[in-house]
């Protein structure tokens, strides 16, 4: 049977590149998901702001899903690569079965869900802004929600496959799905003209592509080859996994809670604004917002690729009790998150006007450049500060730091992310809902350098097999 054992042998950098690559390219294939659906649907003339208003409040839906699966998904990557390590194949297997078993019927309930309470739901993210936006919305939605089952699956499947040794398919398999929705978009929007829900049902195929191949990968395993009763679900097994996996939870349904937030703070306080509160313009601050968050989360994708494709490396050498290979891990892992950061702040300080041209600018009035110029220059002032903290939360759970990494989390996304976005338009309005984001990332970063010294510090304890030992009791407590 082939093994994981040059995750310990092999120089970090090279592992590094070999698995932090594919999953950069896997998770910037599924941002752009969305964000094409956003481009096109921009650029279509009888769609415009209403329409991107429309999928920025549905954006924060598809992110619940995406919660729950990198949650099971993230988690089982995490077991398996600790448990090979510590040469524990036989609970690596159950795991990837339970994680199956519970993804699937995950995906099945919130699918019923979204499709029972859809208009309550939608108003809850301010797609009540406008009657237009509310109908583009229930269009939109009503599709996406057709497709979470198949979304949730692949999106599962993707970190598991990883733990398995095959990024490079992992990668592919995502970029089959984007590649078909970038081909099917353009045909649905501009030539068929079905508007929203053209748009929704380019993705959902997009994402039955991807989930297909995830489920020809699941029977072909190289490594974890899952035998029936492994998909017999264990309270042990499967508890392990979603805690090593909620950090990855928290991470993006705190990030849900924050865009519900803001996303009725806009509603509340463009209302009161002189421009936007007149109702050809009072869809433009939602509209504007959903964009500059949709170039963030393609910046996130690279700073939590670079960090989940370091989780199975990690993983392995913590079990293994190869401290010093984890340590450096972390260091060349928090400059390449940085340095992405500096590249990021520098585009969106200098170069905002030619940003939102691509999400359809010339067809709209002067407050939606203008507001998106504002909006991009302050909400992203501070995302050096985001990069690092993303890499710390992620490196974290891969190190069994569960604990750590969930407060981390929870405080950035929740007491940060939402009492800002709460308090600071009380303040300055609308531009507080702005402001809620660096104030957040710079004061977390504050916490996170307490964090990282400590990491360093027990990482320096260079006492090699004796720490295998420490992590298996951690971990089984």
């Amino acid at each position: 049977m082939e093994t994981n054992q040059f995750l310990g042998t092999e120089p970090v950098g090279k592992l590094m590149k070999q698995y932090a690559i594919p999953c950069i390219i896997s998770l910037l294939v599924g941002a752009l998901y969305n964000i094409v659906d956003q481009i096109f649907i921009a650029n279509a003339d009888y769609l415009g702001s209403y329409g991107n208003a429309a999928n920025t409040v549905v954006f924060p839906l598809t992110v619940i899903a995406l919660a729950i699966a990198v949650m099971v998904g993230d988690g089982c990557c995490a077991f398996v690569s600790l448990h090979l390590g510590m040469g524990k194949v036989e609970e690596a297997k159950k795991s990837v079965g339970n994680s199956v078993v519970m993804i699937l019927g995950a995906s099945v309930v919130l699918c019923g869900v979204y499709l029972i309470f859809a208009n309550p739901i939608i108003t809850m993210f301010g797609g009540t802004v406008n009657e237009e936006t509310f109908r583009h919305s229930q269009e939109y939605f009503f599709w996406i929600s057709l497709g979470i089952p198949f979304y949730m699956f692949g999106q599962a499947m993707n970190p598991i496959i990883r733990a398995d040794g095959s990024p490079r398919f992992a990668m592919a398999s995502t970029l089959l799905g984007a590649v078909i929705n970038i081909i099917l978009d353009p045909v649905f929007i501009f030539v068929c003209r079905w508007g929203m829900m053209g748009a929704a049902v380019a993705t959902v195929l997009g994402q039955i592509a991807t989930a297909a191949l995830a489920a020809w990968y699941l029977l072909r395993m190289k490594l974890i080859k899952p035998a029936k009763e492994d998909f017999v679900m264990e309270r042990c097994v499967s508890g392990k996994v979603l805690t090593l996996g909620i950090t990855s939870f928290l991470s993006q349904i705190s990030l849900v809670a924050a865009m519900a937030a803001i996303n009725n703070m806009i509603r509340r306080y463009g209302a009161l604004d002189p421009v936007f509160g007149q109702a050809q313009y009072a869809q433009i601050p939602m509209a504007v917002v959903g964009i500059v968050m949709k170039f963030f989360q393609i910046v996130i994708s690279i700073v939590v690729g670079m960090a989940a494709g370091c989780i199975p490396i990690a993983g392995y050498n913590m079990g293994a009790g190869l401290k010093h290979r984890v340590k450096e891990l972390f260091s060349r892992l928090l400059a390449a998150e940085a340095a992405v950061g500096a590249v990021a702040l520098v585009v969106v300080e200098c170069f905002p006007k030619q940003l939102i041209a691509i999400f359809g600018a010339a067809n709209e009035s002067v407050y939606y450049t203008d507001f998106a110029v504002r909006a991009f220059r302050i909400y992203l002032c501070m995302i050096v500060f985001a990069c690092v903290n993303k890499a710390c939360f992620i490196f974290l759970q891969a190190m069994g730091k569960a604990a750590e990494s969930t407060m981390l989390s929870m405080v950035r996304e929740i007491v940060f992310g939402v009492g800002f976005a709460l308090l600071l338009p009380l303040i300055w309005g609308l531009d507080g809902v702005l402001y809620s984001m660096p104030v957040s990332d710079f004061l977390t970063f504050a916490i996170a350098v307490v964090l990282i010294w400590r990491t360093y510090r027990e990482l320096g304890e260079e006492k090699e097999r004796p720490g295998r030992a420490v992590l298996t009791r951690r971990f089984q407590n």
